[in-house]
């Protein structure tokens, strides 16, 4: 089994508007953004410092008129995409785009888990590529949230094929219980039943910035809207929800002043 196995290891935004979206983040995060190649397949890279962290790409017209909406998905590492696949259907969800090569970068398989959320089965052709899309760094994916309709099948789902296991449980009283779960050990993520403000079962993926407060005020000055918080949560930490201009999901945490 592979070192990163089981963890998210790359986030990727599909967006109706490439150049809109690229500039809200790097007003917002700070990102610096380059075209990947081919060029008959635009895909921007978007970087924290020297460091890759995440991929932007149009939406297919195809998607478009089939109701698909600006997202963000994750890539979760595997060892065999094509087993895992099958692994994935064979527990009760959806294989959406079947096991791919990306040339020179990775195979792939986007699916979803059998409550509709979708994220992306990944192994790439360099096995000693460390995750992009980790840690509490500025800049950095430093939080992978589900929002379910059946938070216990949907942890044993993703427990039965990634061997997550659970760590702390937050009671949040009308809204149930908030369960963390962890890779290799380490907390990565939360599940938690899903609100209205979640229009359908999904992941958010939570942006590190090192002043909440000044986050939010960039957030609104690019054009975007923030829908929850701040809210402070533990760890000396505090959050917020939002959406770009295009109207995809995320979320940023980090804490109220800059550290010292």
């Amino acid at each position: 089994m592979s070192t990163f196995y089981g963890q998210f290891v790359w986030c990727e935004l599909m967006t109706t508007d490439t150049v809109a979206a690229t500039a809200f983040y790097r007003a917002v995060l700070g990102w610096g953004a380059r075209d990947a190649e081919p060029a008959d397949h635009p895909y921007t890279i978007l970087s924290a410092g020297e460091t890759p962290v995440a991929g932007l790409m149009g939406m297919p017209r195809a998607a478009r008129d089939a109701g698909a909406r600006p997202g963000w998905i994750g890539y979760v590492a595997v060892d065999d995409v094509d087993a895992m696949a099958v692994r994935v259907g064979a527990a009760g969800g959806t294989v959406h785009h079947a096991a791919d090569d990306i040339p020179g970068v990775g195979r792939f398989a986007v699916v979803g888990d059998p409550q509709g959320a979708i994220f992306v089965l990944f192994k790439s052709f360099d096995p000693g590529q460390a995750p992009a899309a980790a840690g509490w760094t500025p800049g950095h994916v430093g939080w992978h949230e589900l929002h379910t309709g059946d938070p216990e099948a949907a942890f044993a789902f993703y427990a039965g094929l990634f061997g997550w296991t659970k760590a702390d449980a937050l009671d949040m009283g009308p809204m149930g219980i908030y369960q963390m779960f962890a890779a290799a050990g380490l907390p990565i993520g939360g599940i938690m039943p899903r609100g209205a403000e979640m229009p359908r079962p999904a992941w958010l993926y939570y942006f590190t910035v090192d002043n909440i407060a000044a986050a939010v005020a960039r957030v609104r000055a690019a054009g975007g809207a923030v829908d929850s918080g701040p809210l402070e949560v533990p760890g000396a930490l505090w959050i917020v929800g939002g959406r770009d201009p295009q109207g995809a999901l995320f979320a940023l945490v980090g804490p109220a002043v800059p550290p010292a």
